[in-house]
């Protein structure tokens, strides 16, 4: 896997292919940004290279046809046994990277959602991070920084991954064998993540005009309708955020058109959005979006989903 199959992540890409050409490189990466945006591409691109010993891998010799299998001996994948990271997890890898590698100068490991380690595993790995085998590279991947042990954060190389712009997820998803509406669409509500959009087979499977007409009804004057709605909402803390996605791409289509521009992305229910912009002001639509944003953001940040939605329902209805 070379560093070419990494798309819109150049800076970090630079950083790495310097650090490898300088024989510098750390001996622990922390890499944050969202799901779907690079992150485990590109580590699995900078091991292949280390092993390979360049700057990128060539791709032909035995061990980067190891790595495209991920069968390489030398290369360790931690994720999360269920909810945690555990502790014996982290034992068993620390008796990994303290052996000698078996066909390359060092030995890698990758650690998916390192927010998720316990306290028993991330103190453990601490340890580790303190005192480096001197031929291991580690390298914890994050879609929640917050949520990673300070101790930890302060010994690792924090490279942070940006979202992908959605003319870049946009083409990809062309390239993939979408038609361009539909690729544009699914562009749009991807949050910047290629890998989400690339999920999203059967398309948009959130009922966008079911949603307009929930947020046209809502009523302070009804707050037992609000919260029941609320509720509903918050019994899936991911298709909540998938659900706020969408309402996002929806009121940003509504300021388009009061705006009076045609870059609309759902166009196959713009008489909808057109009833909705013709019905609240353009300074109520900003702070419409801005609360459902916060919102997301909220719940990315593990807030108690109920709270949060009983919370933006009633702002929206405000």
């Amino acid at each position: 896997m070379p560093f070419s199959r990494v798309i819109g992540q150049d800076t970090p890409v630079d950083v790495l292919r310097r650090a490898l050409r300088s024989g510098k490189t750390a001996h622990a990466y922390l890499f944050e940004g969202i799901e779907g945006c690079g992150k485990r591409t590109t580590a699995l691109a900078f091991v292949e290279a280390a092993f390979c010993d360049r700057d990128d891998g060539c791709g032909t010799c035995p061990s980067c046809r190891k790595m495209a299998t991920l069968q390489h001996p030398d290369l360790h994948l931690v994720e999360p046994d269920g909810a945690f990271i555990k502790i014996d997890q982290i034992r068993d890898l620390q008796r990994e990277l303290v052996l000698r590698p078996i066909e390359t100068p060092l030995k890698a490991c990758i650690i998916r959602d390192a927010d998720r380690l316990n306290p028993a595993a991330g103190n453990a790995l601490l340890k580790t991070l303190e005192e480096p085998p001197g031929n291991a590279l580690m390298i914890l991947l994050t879609t929640n920084l917050d949520g990673v042990l300070p101790t930890v954060r302060s010994r690792c190389q924090l490279l942070r991954f940006a979202p992908l712009p959605e003319r870049l997820i946009e083409e990809q998803l062309i390239a993939a064998g979408r038609d361009q509406a539909a690729a544009r669409l699914a562009a749009s509500l991807a949050g910047g993540s290629l890998g989400k959009a690339l999920e999203e087979d059967e398309g948009v499977t959130v009922d966008r005009a079911g949603l307009l007409e929930r947020l046209r009804t809502l009523s302070l004057s009804d707050t037992a309708s609000l919260f029941a709605a609320a509720e509903e909402m918050a019994a899936d803390r991911e298709q909540a955020m998938e659900q706020l996605e969408v309402l996002t791409s929806l009121l940003r289509d509504v300021l388009l058109i009061q705006g009076g521009s045609n870059a609309v992305i759902n166009r196959d229910i713009l008489p909808l959005l057109e009833n909705e912009a013709a019905r609240l002001s353009r300074e109520r639509n900003l702070e419409r979006i801005n609360h459902t944003t916060e919102a997301r953001q909220a719940l990315m940040r593990n807030a108690n989903p109920r709270l949060t939605l009983d919370v933006l329902l009633m702002r929206l209805a405000g």
